[in-house]
């Protein structure tokens, strides 16, 4: 996948001014030399990145500088939590991951990192030969385990900050966070196991401005200076709900969340917590922490909270620039949505459409022909970015229409989206008043009888002019009909 294929913009912004004229062309553009030249630098960084070290998954483009360039305002300025289990710091993959952190601060993207130590702390208990009460800061903390839990934890964060040292960024490990003790929860203290009590924002903001990465360990400390074992997932969703981030993206050891053994690309936030009342059972506990924090931080007004494997080269990047990313985005708004085709998005029709022409499953459009009757088309876009199409064709003095141009990118096949847009049609049709559907299909014609409830015609349900169309293409496509019940 390319993880620069972006779309979706506003129409001006104070980073690059493009002026758009009513028909949605782009009449004039302005980009500052500032902006210019991040843009090009992150580029060269990303092309450096993809060019260097074992296995490059993601190929980059000469015209990749267009699509950071479309990203810039987007994201510029805004914080990113990113959440990173232990075990994820001492993975071969780590060193990558970090340059995947500079690409995106050098998009001028404000980078908060908060890192687990559970791993470290079973390792630190195996080697002194002792048992820990907790790992990972939910649990029981004793004095034995806390003092475990400082050792590992500051050592994880030095190597962090060596890391980032390492990509020339600049980074500081701070005591932010503010905790009290969790205290006696049904009966049982919990010691030294502490709950973040407030953040200390405004000293972070103060090093986010000043382009500093804050690295916060899995510790509070409280107005006595004690310290207090904190889960890190709770830390993260904190700091993102106080900080009003953009993105809080958990890095772990497995692919996302999953349902009946499949990923879940992305999920409502309503949904998720439904699941999370009848719990997956090969869902790890430390996934489960990690999609309770995710409704936490929707509910809380943080609009995306991306899980991911942390151990994929290039993972991070291809998440937050991608349209299908690697793991599971939890989205808190409407993430998705059907919406009329202007004049400007017929290149992105054009181009989301052409292998389906090369292998003739859709018959080919010229722009001409599609800016001719742009009204009649639909765009199915996922965060703004288009990944389906369809179009409606209305005969209003036959009382019939036509479905047609229907097309749904193979990143985003399975997922249902093809039955929207069948259903999005029909739902327009019947409002039009329209009693008959038609569809034309050399090779989706099963999907479209056994999906969208149509029933084999021919070519004799066509109207004259279409069927004379329909004669002179050669293409002898299935002919497809549904009627329509009025609209309630």
């Amino acid at each position: 996948m390319d993880w620069v294929t972006l779309g979706g913009r506003s129409k001006k912004n104070a980073l690059t001014e493009w002026e758009w004229n009513e028909d949605g062309d782009r009449a004039t553009g302005k980009l500052g030399f500032l902006d210019f030249f991040i843009a090009a630098a992150a580029l060269l960084i990303v092309l450096w990145v993809s060019a260097n070290g074992p296995d490059r998954q993601y190929d980059v483009k000469p015209t990749d500088l267009r699509g950071i360039l479309r990203y810039i305002p987007r994201f510029r300025e805004k914080v990113f939590i990113l959440a990173i289990d232990g075990s994820i710091v001492t993975d071969d993959n780590f060193p990558n991951l970090l340059l995947d952190i500079a690409v995106l601060r050098s998009l001028n993207i404000r980078i908060l990192l908060v890192h687990g130590a559970a791993k470290q702390i079973a390792a630190l208990a195996e080697e002194r030969g002792v048992k820990a009460s907790n790992l990972d800061g939910t649990g029981i903390t004793d004095a034995e385990t806390l003092q475990l839990s400082l050792n590992a934890a500051n050592r994880l964060t030095h190597e962090i900050l060596e890391g980032l040292s390492a990509n020339d960024l600049r980074a500081v490990s701070t005591n932010a966070v503010i905790a009290h003790p969790l205290g006696i929860v049904g009966g049982v203290d919990h010691q030294f196991t502490g709950k973040v009590e407030r953040i200390d924002v405004e000293m972070l903001q103060s090093l986010l401005a000043q382009g500093i990465v804050p690295v916060i360990p899995p510790l509070g400390f409280d107005g006595d200076g004690k310290t207090y074992r904190v889960n890190s997932d709770t830390i993260a969703f904190a700091l993102a709900e106080q900080l009003k981030a953009t993105k809080l993206i958990f890095l772990t050891t497995v692919d996302g969340l999953t349902r009946d053994g499949q990923l879940i690309r992305q999920i409502i936030v309503g949904e998720l917590k439904q699941m999370l009342s009848r719990i997956p059972s090969d869902w790890p506990i430390n996934l489960i922490s990690k999609a309770r924090q995710a409704v936490a931080a929707c509910e809380a007004g943080v609009p995306r909270v991306h899980i991911i494997n942390g151990e994929v080269d290039e993972g991070l990047l291809a998440e937050v620039f991608s349209n299908e990313g690697i793991g599971t985005l939890v989205y808190a708004n409407e993430y998705t949505q059907i919406r009329r085709a202007l004049k400007k998005d017929i290149r992105a029709l054009l181009n989301l459409t052409k292998d389906s022409v090369a292998s003739e499953e859709l018959v080919k459009r010229t722009r001409a022909s599609i800016e001719k009757q742009v009204g009649d088309y639909y765009l199915y876009e996922i965060d703004r970015n288009p990944v389906a199409c369809v179009a409606l064709h209305q005969y209003p003095e036959q009382n019939k229409g036509e479905l047609a141009f229907l097309y749904v990118a193979p990143s985003h096949e399975n997922m249902g989206i093809g039955s929207k847009l069948i259903q999005f049609v029909e739902a327009r049709a019947r409002e039009q008043g329209l009693a008959e559907l038609v569809t034309l299909s050399t090779q989706a014609f099963t999907y479209f009888i056994s999906k969208g409830g149509f029933m084999e015609g021919s070519p004799n349900d066509l109207l004259p002019a279409r069927r004379e169309r329909y004669d002179a293409s050669g293409r002898k496509s299935k002919v497809l009909i549904k009627r329509l019940r009025p609209a309630a």
